[in-house]
């Protein structure tokens, strides 16, 4: 029963998803409010975080508060105390903005923020990654997190990422990725979506990323650093954020030609 539990929530649309975590959201921050974890996003404490994953569920990783994961977590803290995207006036374009940010940075007055996504109700722009209606060297930073897996031409998708990015300009790009594999796996013969979800871990994920994703980055062109955040904190500070220790932040650039 849970199994199929877990299949159906994993097969209604994103749109229908955002809203009704909207309406549970208050209910579980009061519910599970304490002082053992903190979300590092809004600052609140909490006895526990939710669990959350498909197959593999991981237990003491949703934020009751802001519905943040470890790499939302993770990315607010690399910003937070790495960059100066708090402070500096910036042109940002965010692909299929995630809850946990949205209504934080469209608050940000020195930002000139838009959003884009075929389908995410939060878009302010609908548009195919693949072929985006934005003019060369638009944005001075591009955040296009779990949406690589989604698309069959990540290639394309890539170059266009490239194309309207400014020069000097930096995209944060996170992928789930399997450190484990040397190579990219995919395998478009697999259609049935239960069978789906357990090789690539959602129904609409159409590989699974390996340590070549960085490399085939630097092919397009963007200059990559391979950032692993989570060796800034302390491990008692890991447990108390609840981050996955070792996760990579794909930072990009576009260097000045």
């Amino acid at each position: 029963m849970k199994s199929a539990f877990k299949f159906v929530l994993n097969t209604i649309p994103r749109p229908i998803l955002i809203r009704l975590s909207y309406l549970a959201r208050p209910i579980l921050a009061a519910a599970l409010k304490g002082n053992t974890y903190t979300d590092p996003i809004d600052g609140k404490q909490f006895k526990s975080f939710l669990p959350y994953g498909y197959g593999n569920q991981r237990n003491n990783v949703l934020s009751p508060s802001t519905l943040s994961l470890e790499r939302h977590r993770l990315l607010w803290l690399y910003l937070q105390r790495e960059t100066d995207f708090f402070s500096s006036p910036k042109k940002v374009l965010h692909f299929a903005p995630e809850q946990a940010f949205y209504k934080r940075f469209r608050s940000l007055k020195h930002l000139d923020y838009t959003t884009t996504d075929l389908f995410s109700p939060l878009a302010d722009v609908k548009a195919d990654i693949c072929d985006l209606p934005f003019k060369d060297n638009s944005f001075d930073i591009i955040f296009c997190n779990h949406v690589l897996e989604h698309i069959p031409d990540d290639t394309q998708a890539m170059k266009e990422l490239y194309r309207v990015l400014k020069p000097s300009g930096m995209g944060v790009f996170q992928i789930p990725q399997d450190l484990s594999r040397a190579t990219t796996f995919e395998d478009d013969t697999i259609t049935d979506k239960k069978e789906r979800a357990k090789v690539f871990g959602q129904y609409d994920h159409v590989r699974v990323y390996g340590r070549d994703y960085f490399n085939k980055l630097r092919s397009i062109g963007f200059k990559v650093t391979e950032v692993d955040y989570t060796k800034a904190f302390s491990d008692a500070d890991i447990e108390r954020f609840c981050l996955a220790k070792g996760e990579i932040i794909p930072v990009v650039y576009k260097e000045n030609n």
